[in-house]
């Protein structure tokens, strides 16, 4: 782990738990503690925090508790003349990073802004639980080999259609996010004529990186489905996804602080 990718998935972090903290202060004063949060159709509350941790977020006011635990993982950025520390600080960064854009999505659900909608196109948002399950069960029995998280915007529309079309053929599942200057790969496949959805196994999360964390979410829901691992059993279930869920993530454009700590975070689980 070289100390300028480091450093960056730190920043990425920190500046992703402050965002997260201000998000819920706001939504605390505007909507009140007992506002409900939840992602739709699914049994897994906001999967990730309730996954690792085994905290169950119903109400705004529950968010309090993986915002500590969020605040509590970021690690203090190094000197100029100090060395980073190594791979440890780096990964509890991104662990930080997937807990505060969990909390980040599951109040912008509060708000009714979720899942997202660009240009007259509505984004999926994260997976429901049936999807998961059936797509978990071909993973596990080898027809599906596992999931490309695709992050930003290709060159051009005929790259972004050429990669997309080659995961496809290898029964890759697909799942899109982030952009790049304003512009997602999702714009391009659509204007492409590219159809979207569950039915080509390729979902478009949200045009911000911050909607990459419905993979991770997905990824964690089916370590409890399929390893039959107890909520909040974290090491449990990251190791059944590093050994048993085989994804990865391809970053296309230019990758800032914020997903790079993304990545860090997926890298906790093996990918």
């Amino acid at each position: 782990m070289s100390r300028f990718i480091a450093t960056a998935a730190i920043r990425g972090a920190k500046g992703i738990v402050e965002q997260a903290e201000k998000e819920w202060k706001n939504g605390m004063a505007e909507l009140g503690p007992d506002a409900p949060v939840a992602f739709p159709n699914t049994t897994y509350y906001l999967p990730i925090i309730y996954g690792l941790t085994g905290v169950k977020v119903e109400k705004m006011k529950d968010l309090e508790t993986p915002l500590k635990m969020a605040r509590g993982l970021v690690p203090v950025l190094p000197g100029e003349h100090v060395w980073l520390p190594y791979l440890g600080e780096t990964l509890d960064a991104g662990m930080a990073t997937l807990f505060a854009e969990e909390i980040i999505e599951g109040i912008r659900f509060a708000r009714g802004l979720q899942p997202e909608v660009k240009d007259g196109f509505t984004y999926n948002g994260p997976i429901n639980d049936v999807q998961m399950r059936s797509w978990g069960i071909q993973m596990v029995d080898g027809r599906m080999p596992g999931f490309a998280a695709i992050v930003g915007a290709a060159k051009n529309n005929a790259v972004a259609v050429k990669i997309v079309r080659e995961l496809q053929s290898r029964g890759q599942l697909v799942f899109l996010s982030g952009n790049n200057n304003g512009r997602s790969i999702v714009d391009q496949l659509r204007e492409e004529g590219v159809e979207l959805g569950y039915d080509t196994f390729t979902v478009p999360f949200g045009s911000d990186t911050i909607s990459t964390v419905y993979a991770l979410g997905y990824a964690t829901r089916a370590g409890i489905s399929f390893g039959g691992y107890k909520p909040g059993d974290a090491r449990a279930n990251l190791l059944y996804n590093k050994f048993r869920c085989f994804a990865f993530a391809l970053a296309l454009g230019p990758v800032d602080d914020l997903k790079y700590a993304t990545a860090a975070g997926a890298i906790n689980y093996g990918f």
